[in-house]
């Protein structure tokens, strides 16, 4: 069978997925282009979560496409809204024709001799017969998520055998699952939490949250009522574009605030909660954090619903640690039994880099962690490479938005040099920090060996800042001295090729 060769191979048809594929049609539109999906469907994270409540931990105004207004009214959107807007997007300009669904990528393996990656992958039939693929691209582009979609985060609790009832994490909830008037606790204070909670406490017996320590949470209204108003005054697209931008000055408003007077900050988010909670609760005990504002992310209540399930008696935080389980539920080390019928393990995402696939250049392999990462895009010493990892304090989209169009421009500027390889080369740069600095959720803290660092000054550095990030991915230019453009000895460029073949 002949190996199929595309100009770039795309990973994961997800948010991120779908615009880099905009992106190339728009800016690139002589690029061949495949997308690999290991999922049997549209819309990564969106379709894989299915547990009651699912919906977006960021306004769709920031968080959907720059090119497509979202339109519905609620811009704290259930999941599977998040995923009709996906597929819509994907066939209105007919980028699902162009996808390979349930395809995982093993490895890819790049040559320098050859200028190009041989990808190897597993297709499964619908059957479930697998069976080996291999792909050649000139370019490869994660935008495979950022975390393991096989399985979450799940400690060994001691003696959960002994437990009678269903333990679930999130990330593989059940079909069907009857929850109605049974009692229910979920282990863990973050976005899963706080959206499992409500949305299981309108038909379970009872809900408790469980938790070792408080986590910040900001309430929001579900309907943005002023991009609401605009939508009905003028053209769709006017009217998301100022949305989006009202909103993205206000996150980033909050975020520089909240760094530059944490104190402040925090006696203010904590004051807003107590208003929200029936008078003499323990707001000290269950909802104020040790950490500073934003040094983990801040947890979005729509409408203030998780406050509501509270104050009505249908849900309850706890604030302990964990014992063992018995065969009733959670003993804690206060001394009290929380008695379940349904334990959800809450505890978090497995982080995973390019889509857990193995790496190597010219026969060496390659690890992540000993890398420098590349403007947040690319990575040192690996050629033709580059992957999406959206922002900790906005829209996981507005980066990816940067990073597309920034790939986009990187490929053209290869095929006006006349280059077919190009790698980001480190010239007296050191490791300064992790890819992610102050920032300490779980998920992050097990995985920063297993992620580029980053180093003192531009291009290592990685910001999350979206001014910043617009100025060097978008406006300034592609070249500069960390990048070499460069072509295998003694052979012509991708273009100059086409027009030797033609002649």
């Amino acid at each position: 069978m002949a190996v199929e060769h595309f100009d770039v191979l795309i990973i994961g048809a997800g948010l991120s997925g779908i615009d880099a594929a905009h992106h190339l049609r728009k800016l690139c539109p002589k690029k061949s282009y495949v997308i690999l999906e290991q999922r049997a469907r549209i819309g990564g994270t969106w379709d894989l979560f299915r547990y009651p409540g699912i919906r977006s931990d960021s306004d769709m105004l920031t968080m959907g496409y720059s090119f497509r207004p979202w339109t519905l009214p609620k811009s704290i959107s259930p999941g599977d809204d998040i995923r009709d807007y996906i597929e819509a997007t994907a066939r209105d300009e007919g980028i699902d024709r162009h996808i390979r669904f349930r395809h995982q990528i093993r490895r890819a393996s790049w040559s320098s001799q050859d200028a190009r990656w041989t990808v190897e992958a597993t297709r499964t039939s619908p059957e479930g017969r697998e069976e080996p693929v291999t792909l050649t691209c000139n370019f490869l582009f994660s935008c495979a998520g950022y975390y393991r979609y096989s399985s979450g985060y799940a400690p060994e609790f001691p003696n959960s055998a002994r437990f009678k009832g269903l333990i679930i994490h999130p990330q593989l909830w059940p079909e069907n699952l009857d929850y109605a008037g049974k009692r229910v606790v979920v282990i863990g204070s973050g976005a899963t939490a706080v959206t499992l909670v409500p949305a299981m406490a309108r038909t379970a017996g009872r809900v408790t949250m469980l938790q070792r320590s408080p986590t910040y949470m900001v309430s929001a209204p579900e309907k943005d009522r002023i991009a609401n108003f605009l939508r009905h005054i003028m053209p769709s697209t006017w009217a998301y574009r100022l949305s989006r931008w009202k909103n993205i000055a206000y996150v980033f408003f909050i975020y520089q605030f909240s760094v530059r007077f944490p104190n402040f900050m925090k006696r203010g988010l904590i004051k807003k909660v107590s208003r929200l909670l029936n008078p003499g609760y323990d707001v000290e005990t269950h909802f104020t954090p040790r950490y500073r504002p934003w040094e983990q992310r801040m947890c979005l209540v729509p409408d203030a619903d998780m406050f509501e399930a509270i104050n009505s008696g249908r849900a309850e935080v706890v604030t302990d640690h964990i014992e063992t389980f018995t065969e009733k539920g959670i003993l804690l080390k206060s001394g009290k039994e929380l008695e379940a019928d349904i334990i959800i393990t809450a505890t978090g995402l497995v982080l995973q880099m390019l889509g857990g696939i193995e790496l190597a250049v010219d026969g060496r392999p390659v690890d992540p962690g000993k890398a420098l990462a590349y403007k947040g895009v690319m990575m040192s010493d690996v050629p033709n490479l580059a992957s999406v990892f959206g922002y900790i304090n906005a829209s996981w989209t507005l980066k990816a938005d940067l990073i597309c169009n920034y790939v986009c421009r990187l490929l053209n500027t290869m095929d006006k040099k006349g280059a077919r390889q190009v790698t980001p080369r480190v010239h007296g740069e050191s490791a300064a920090a992790p890819f992610v600095e102050n920032f300490t959720p779980g998920y992050i803290e097990r995985s920063l060996a297993s992620l580029p660092r980053q180093g003192h000054k531009v291009p290592w550095r990685v910001y999350q800042n979206y001014l910043r990030d617009t100025v060097m991915l978008k406006w300034n230019a592609v070249e500069d001295d960390a990048l070499e453009f460069s072509n295998p000895p003694g052979k012509a460029s991708e273009p100059q090729a086409r027009e030797l073949a033609e002649a």
